[in-house]
């Protein structure tokens, strides 16, 4: 009965490790510059990836980057992916998945 506990949340940890790597591995790319109807947090994305792009010229920002820089963790951070993903789905960033 403990192996089976055991081997459940390692499987756990295995999937979260994985849907982790991969999103951290991807770039994102501002394709718009607008934010109406955004919300504070993808504000503060857009205006970070704008003025990155704008001083350093290049185009593409990793995530692993922004999450270092915007020093988030725990349910923050999942906030963060959240609306990065809401901001691709509202064609203002694109991610690409490498």
């Amino acid at each position: 009965m403990l192996e089976l506990k055991i081997s459940i949340a390692e499987e756990k940890f295995v999937r979260r490790a994985k849907s982790e790597g991969r999103f951290s591995r991807s770039f994102v790319v501002l394709v718009r510059s607008t934010t109406w109807r955004c919300g504070r947090l993808e504000r503060l994305i857009v205006s970070y990836l704008r003025g990155r792009t704008w001083k350093l010229g290049k185009p593409q920002i990793s995530v692993k980057e922004m999450l270092q820089n915007f020093k988030l963790k725990g349910k923050r951070k999942n906030e963060f992916l959240d609306a990065i993903r809401r901001l691709e789905r509202r064609n203002i960033v694109r991610i690409l998945t490498f």
